[in-house]
């Protein structure tokens, strides 16, 4: 059972070092800067629907929209789960 533990803990350190080195950078929260940077971003986006500029991006981006898109919404369907604490619906006392 030791040798077992000895090995996970050998092939866990360097990336579990690996994973807080990035999770300090990536998981803080939005600095007071970098939220004005968020309204920039959406007013970005309305004026790019609005003039066409969409129809001007290269396929590697709207892929990469896309793949942005998607993650935001899983992580969103990700909370709802957790917060009403059931996969299927709200559970609703009549």
């Amino acid at each position: 059972m030791q040798a077992v533990l000895k090995k996970v803990i050998e092939t866990v350190k360097p990336n579990l070092a690996t994973f807080v080195k990035y999770a300090k950078v990536e998981l803080v929260p939005p600095s007071p800067g970098e939220i004005s940077g968020i309204s920039n971003g959406i007013k970005n986006i309305i004026t790019s629907a609005k003039t066409g500029k969409w129809k001007q991006l290269t396929v590697r981006e709207a892929w990469l929209n896309l793949l942005v898109a998607t993650e935001v919404t899983c992580w969103f369907y990700i909370g709802e789960c957790i917060g009403k604490w059931n996969l299927i619906g709200y559970k609703i006392n009549v």
